[in-house]
């Protein structure tokens, strides 16, 4: 009998383990500035929240709990119009770890300016890829798959296409709401156009150094840096994209989100090889030159 459940308890944990969701949130909602919205509404949103993004499978893999990707969203509530409605932002941010180091490497960075809701206190969040839910629903879902997409990017090359395309369908399915950043129109820094660059074949080649500069360079610093050299060499190929599109949001958002990451490792070049790296970096994303003057210090 104990034998029989022992066995029991091994599978179960076996199919939880096979089952674990792809995201580790931590979700933090404030509202400073918001003076009658309680304290115990916030922390039940905030939980919901936490809880609708950690407890849905976004994929079909499985998901050790170890691998599950480390990510934040901190919620700004700035009105609140007493039943349903709120008027938020957004920071969202997400990481993976580097292989052989306790070091974790930001793969987004990002602050959505209509971060817009409605939520009733003490309801749920529903998920569903086929229906648009409801704007709290299709917001958390993009962001699900966008940062799903971007962690598989950085293991294989282009490996999160097919999640990009179901953050796309997001979109798609949102275009019938009145919230804004679903639409191109809504202006040039806003989900819309995260997700059309990302699927643009003009930023294939930022994707691909993605790839390299994590699996490639990251993984194998610790391997002699023969990581650094890889790195080093996956930069000209960025060269290669449209300079009238690097002020687009997908490769604005990604190097100010890795420029100071990517000056302290280059940083470890020899003196020649960093004015190098200087140089093609400051031509590649002019927006952060100031971040990599580091890379001009003996």
């Amino acid at each position: 009998m104990i034998k029989k459940i022992a066995c029991l308890l091994l599978l179960c944990f076996a199919f939880v383990q096979l089952n674990a969701q792809e995201l580790n949130a931590r979700v933090q909602v404030l509202a400073p500035q918001v003076s009658n919205l309680n304290k115990s509404s916030i922390e039940a949103l905030q939980k919901t929240i936490r809880d609708f993004l950690n407890n849905n499978k976004f994929t079909t893999e499985s998901y050790q709990p170890q691998e599950r990707i480390d990510c934040n969203f901190i919620i700004t509530i700035n009105n609140w119009d007493g039943g349903s409605g709120y008027v938020a932002d957004a920071q969202i941010q997400s990481s993976r770890p580097v292989f052989n180091s306790s070091y974790n490497s930001t793969m987004i960075n990002t602050t959505d300016k209509n971060f817009d809701f409605s939520y009733n206190d003490g309801s749920t969040i529903d998920y569903s890829e086929q229906n648009y839910v409801s704007n709290i629903s299709a917001l958390l879902t993009y962001y699900a798959y966008t940062i799903i997409g971007l962690d598989k990017d950085s293991f294989s090359n282009l490996g999160g296409t097919a999640y990009f395309k179901k953050a796309k369908n997001i979109i798609n399915l949102a275009q019938t709401s009145s919230n804004a950043g679903w639409k191109a129109a809504d202006g040039l820094r806003n989900r819309f156009w995260f997700n059309e660059n990302v699927l643009n074949p003009s930023f294939v080649e930022l994707r691909k150094f993605i790839y390299e500069y994590h699996k490639n360079g990251l993984d194998q610093l610790t391997d002699n840096n023969k990581g650094l050299s890889k790195i080093v060499a996956a930069l000209p190929a960025l060269e290669q994209m449209d300079k009238q599109k690097l002020g687009s949001i997908f490769p604005n958002v990604y190097f100010a989100s890795k420029a100071d990451e990517v000056t302290n490792i280059l940083s470890k070049l020899n003196p020649q090889e960093k004015i190098k790296a200087y140089n093609m970096l400051t031509e590649i994303d002019p927006a952060n030159i100031g971040k990599y003057e580091g890379l001009k210090k003996n």
